[in-house]
């Protein structure tokens, strides 16, 4: 099930060529008709499920499993079958690879490059370590939580003479407490919500809100990828860092992050690496909506601060408009910086002056 197609491997090299990223393929993320459908799809030694979160595609199989296991978890978040929080990580994996992200950023291997193993993720992409948080370390607590079948053992492969990555839960409990405790507790929640009392709308904010403390934690322990930014321009890393900037407005919205939603946000990113002299919105060989994707993340990186974001959205109410306003923000070019400064702003003396900020 994890072997590529020569069909597929003809897409990969092809959309890598584009300038857009391609996220999509029939549908669904990119290449996910190729990744693990079941656990017992995924490399097996001794007993002990083995992935290679080095190769995209069991990288990928990883979120498809955790989609897998969690949707049955997952009825407070609407009536369609994509709902799930955690669509917007295998997308954003998929524009990663087809957008070169992934590859070696160094140019001492051809992993991940076209002259080698497109399906390669290189422990040295910035992108791909940051990306390493965001899905071996969940899958090894949602394993823990029992969603990948009872007593299911994981241990993740890593490249020879790669040093740092945690490939256990118990190793990555001892390296990143926080993380792993994170993630717990909203696997913990999905469990314990058939039980709750609570309406349908304040169950979805309170596991979204439970979904981005985990995110965030990831993130921040992320921080263990900076040395990897070296690689990259500088262009590229003030994108890099205003995309991981961005996560903040979105976890404090509780912005849920189904598949509609997260095609459209991902979409419209820069389908390749910025180089020096790139400069949104005027990089010529980008799509306008490129452009003004890189332009605002910049924007929002330098002109937003995210204490007010955070006191802005302290009630289901106010996150529910805070989300409105950042899909606006994000997708829609008209709609200016300064405008959602001034909403958001308001939206904090308000609430402030009733007590309720």
């Amino acid at each position: 099930m994890l072997r590529l197609t020569a069909l597929s491997i003809v897409l990969a090299l092809a959309v890598s060529l584009t300038s857009a990223a391609v996220i999509l393929e029939n549908g669904m993320p990119i290449l996910w008709a190729q990744t693990a459908s079941q656990v017992t799809e995924l490399p097996i030694q001794n007993g002990i499920v083995t992935p290679d979160p080095w190769h995209f595609l069991n990288r990928m199989s990883l979120y498809r499993l955790m989609i897998a296991a969690t949707d049955p978890f997952m009825g407070s978040m609407g009536p369609t079958a994509t709902e799930n929080p955690m669509w917007g990580l295998p997308l954003q994996l998929g524009w990663m690879l087809t957008s070169g992200r992934l590859a070696d950023p160094t140019g001492t291997t051809t992993c991940g490059h076209q002259t080698g193993d497109t399906m390669c993720i290189s422990p040295e992409s910035w992108w791909g370590c940051v990306n390493y948080f965001a899905s071996a370390i969940p899958f090894l607590s949602a394993a823990q939580q029992g969603f990948m079948g009872d007593q299911v053992q994981v241990l993740m492969q890593v490249p020879a003479g790669v040093e740092g990555y945690c490939t256990t839960y118990a190793s990555c409990a001892a390296q990143y407490p926080d993380v792993i405790s994170k993630w717990d507790a909203f696997f913990q929640a999905l469990k314990a919500a058939a039980d709750s009392p609570l309406p349908d709308n304040e169950k979805k904010d309170s596991l979204l809100g439970l979904y981005w403390v985990a995110q965030m934690a990831s993130t921040y322990a992320s921080a263990a990828c900076n040395a990897r930014q070296s690689y990259y321009s500088s262009a590229e890393v003030s994108f890099a860092n205003s995309w991981l900037n961005s996560a903040e407005y979105i976890a404090a919205a509780h912005f849920q992050s189904n598949f509609e939603k997260s095609v459209a946000f991902i979409t419209p990113l820069p389908g390749r690496i910025l180089q020096e002299g790139d400069s949104a919105p005027n990089i010529a060989d980008m799509t306008q909506e490129e452009n003004h994707t890189a332009n605002t993340h910049t924007l929002t990186h330098s002109c937003i601060n995210i204490n007010t974001i955070v006191s802005a959205m302290c009630s289901v109410t106010t996150r529910e408009k805070g989300r409105e306003m950042l899909e606006q923000l994000l997708l829609n070019p008209s709609y200016a910086t300064s405008s959602f400064l001034s909403i958001v702003t308001g939206m904090t003396t308000s609430l402030h002056n009733t007590g309720l900020g």
